[in-house]
């Protein structure tokens, strides 16, 4: 794992989001600083509110990218920004199966069963997981495709 991913992990740990904790590993490593960030991403944590939709961490890591390769005029393009994020997005879903939090926790954060059982199968350490390689999986990425905004 990369440094970003570890920051992000250690984020994570104590006390932001996935997303928030993702969003602000990648932000931080590219110099980037904005009052709206983590906040952007809390919408985004524990399955698009708890949802079971995205994961937080695949949220945060699709932010990331945005904030690298996306666009700061409505005359550039969206290609490279595409490409990388369908390459982040097809090697996630290979590693994991899927990109969703209901897919990859199963459990359903709506209840308090699934609260529950979140804490009591040590399913937050398979998230740790999921911020830490997203994180890492995007800094990968970005080195191996440098931004050309055009």
């Amino acid at each position: 794992m990369n440094d970003v991913g570890k920051a992000s992990k250690q984020r994570f740990l104590t006390g932001y989001k996935c997303a928030e904790s993702v969003l602000l590993s990648i932000a931080e490593a590219r110099g980037i600083q904005s009052e709206i960030i983590p906040a952007i991403a809390t919408g985004f944590c524990s399955g698009m509110a708890r949802t079971g939709g995205m994961c937080g961490a695949v949220a945060g890591s699709v932010m990331g990218l945005g904030l690298v390769y996306g666009r700061q005029n409505d005359e550039q393009s969206v290609d490279q920004l595409y490409q990388v994020e369908k390459i982040f997005l097809q090697e996630f879903t290979s590693r994991y199966g899927c990109t969703s939090c209901e897919g990859l926790i199963h459990c359903d954060f709506n209840t308090e069963e699934g609260k529950a059982l979140f804490h009591s199968a040590n399913l937050q350490e398979k998230c740790f997981q999921y911020v830490e390689e997203s994180a890492s999986l995007v800094m990968e990425l970005i080195a191996a495709n440098p931004p050309s905004r055009k």
